[in-house]
């Protein structure tokens, strides 16, 4: 089995943007929501809703960002 870093995607209330993607990152967009819903039994409709969890994860998982963060809500 596959250990994917995305697991179920939140119902939340999105704020709309535009975003332009490369085709070869669309196309392992569209990969990627492919292999979620085999793992997750879900079909993802919209692999577009992928991008926001994707960046939540990666923004989490950044430590330097995290410190960058604190030190500033410390300073």
């Amino acid at each position: 089995m596959t250990k994917l870093k995305l697991s179920a995607i939140p119902d939340d209330r999105p704020v709309k943007i535009t975003v332009e993607l490369p085709a070869p990152v669309h196309r392992d967009l569209v990969a990627y929501a492919e292999v979620l819903g085999r793992e997750t039994g879900k079909t993802v409709a919209d692999p577009a809703k992928l991008i926001a969890p994707m960046l939540a994860r990666f923004m989490m998982t950044d430590r330097a960002f995290s410190r960058a963060r604190r030190d500033a809500k410390s300073g």
